[in-house]
């Protein structure tokens, strides 16, 4: 069970989103959509009363939401998505990988063309026409199966150079593993010994992560990292540990020291959020109290 679920934030048009990837996307669906309230809602989402309040889809098998909401937040490169074409699993991974590209093209824009790379015979980065980034990578199974997408972390602006803190940090949260990790040769200057690229494991699932002195951008809520947590125990032993941002605490949302947005939750909420006065409730919170919902 795949139990952390980037959500995606989207400005008023999260459901046109979703139905594009899951039209482009192989294997794709949309999987469940909840509304918001009719009635009882703040000032700032009244707006929003009876509309859209997420859609979860899936794309080849991994999850995804789609948080359907203001323009309080626009999606960057911080963090974005892999996609791995694996050659030794499907022969026509090439051609596979040029129509997912040009369909994410149109209306978008490439962070790095789609070419040859010392790391990929076949490699393009892409910011969508909704600003969410994909790396789209040729592989040929060589370093071993991985799933074919993997959320990748980049450490720029004021936390660059700390990726490897980082993945030290998560794994020791969540308990995982480091699967490969590659440095800076001391020839980059400034940045050697950071890290190139390395990857990572955490409640079973594959993670990437990078460090880089070029990118100006840095985490927001553009894209949080949803946790369906078992029980209230499990909420606050990861509440403790990861939040460090006090403004940042809302409905069950905080900020890590890094500034990677996270949501706990349990893992009822869809059927939490059934009961009457349920979100209103939760609007309330910070920290998730299941007892209190």
């Amino acid at each position: 069970m795949q139990r952390i679920i980037p959500n995606i934030w989207f400005d008023r048009n999260a459901a046109e989103a979703a139905d594009f990837y899951t039209a482009v996307f192989p294997d794709a669906r949309v999987l469940d959509t909840q509304y918001y309230p009719t009635e009882g809602l703040p000032d700032f989402q009244a707006g929003l009363a009876g509309e859209v309040l997420t859609v979860d889809f899936e794309l080849a098998g991994y999850r995804l939401t789609a948080i359907n909401a203001g323009a309080e937040f626009t999606v960057n490169p911080s963090v974005s998505f892999m996609v791995l074409f694996d050659s030794s699993r499907d022969p026509q991974a090439r051609s596979h990988l040029d129509e997912l590209w040009a369909a994410l093209v149109e209306g978008g824009r490439a962070l790095m063309p789609l070419q040859a790379y010392d790391f990929s015979p076949h490699f393009g980065w892409i910011e969508d026409k909704y600003s969410v980034s994909w790396q789209l990578m040729l592989a040929d199974g060589s370093a071993g199966p991985r799933p074919f997408i993997v959320p990748s972390i980049m450490f720029g602006s004021s936390v660059q150079g700390r990726a490897k803190e980082a993945i030290d940090y998560y794994t020791g949260v969540f308990g995982g593993t480091i699967e490969t990790a590659t440095f800076y040769p001391a020839e980059a200057g400034a940045v050697a010994g950071e890290v190139n690229f390395a990857e990572f494991r955490i409640l079973d699932q594959w993670f990437a992560a990078m460090d880089s002195a070029d990118q100006q951008f840095t985490f927001n809520c553009g894209v949080s990292l949803l946790v369906k947590c078992a029980d209230q125990g499990e909420i606050d032993r990861y509440w403790d540990r990861l939040s460090a941002v006090p403004e940042a605490e809302a409905c069950g949302w905080c900020a890590d020291r890094f500034g990677l947005s996270w949501q706990l939750v349990p893992a009822n909420m869809a059927e939490l959020m059934t009961r009457l006065g349920a979100y209103q409730r939760m609007l309330a919170m910070k920290k998730l109290v299941i007892a209190d919902l």
